[in-house]
């Protein structure tokens, strides 16, 4: 399931199609929202690094049936100061390519890192449609993104809310440990 590598591209443009008329849907219907109760908060992550949530989505529907989390990083290749904050108020137009897709919950936006990493911080509603969604987004980022830097990683069973509440409910992670990126250890 957590296979590393993109989808077919066929596959993967036709997926964030779909997501992008299913979006459509949900605003329509207005079952997507953009809440600002995490917004500001810190996330520390267990390589080092840090991120400050400054967007969250979240889809309406009902209680997922098989949570997991979802943590996605990339490097966007060429940008450099103030184009971190072009990029954080441009990716509102990017909601079309990931909140249609079936069994998102919620999405956490973290900006850039110390590295210039940006991560989200999803809940799905089934780690397989975390991974496909992961996989198919895989294109769209890779368009953007520096080589090699994209990355994800599922935990099923475990929701946002309470790795927010807990993130020692986590394992710990070895200071050496390359998965470090992911695994979130405090919030601010």
């Amino acid at each position: 399931m957590d296979e590393q590598t993109p989808l077919p591209a066929l596959t993967a443009w036709t997926g964030v199609a779909r997501c992008a008329v299913r979006c459509a849907l949900l605003l329509a219907r207005g079952r997507l929202h953009l809440p600002r109760e995490h917004v500001g908060r810190l996330l520390r992550f267990a390589d080092g690094t840090t991120g400050r949530v400054y967007r969250e989505t979240r889809v309406d529907g009902p209680p997922a049936g098989a949570p997991c989390l979802l943590v996605v990083e990339f490097r966007l290749r060429g940008v450099r100061g103030a184009g971190h904050r072009l990029f954080r108020w441009e990716s509102l137009l990017n909601t079309p390519l990931f909140a249609g897709f079936p069994g998102l919950r919620s999405k956490l936006w973290l900006a850039h890192d110390e590295h210039g990493v940006y991560r989200g911080v999803y809940e799905w509603d089934g780690p397989e449609r975390a991974a496909r969604y992961a996989r198919s987004l895989w294109r769209v980022l890779a368009l953007v993104s520096a080589p090699g830097s994209i990355h994800y990683h599922v935990v099923p069973g475990m929701t946002r809310d309470r790795l927010l509440a807990d993130p020692g409910v986590l394992a710990p992670v070895a200071a050496d440990d390359a998965a470090g990126w992911w695994r979130l250890v405090g919030v601010g």
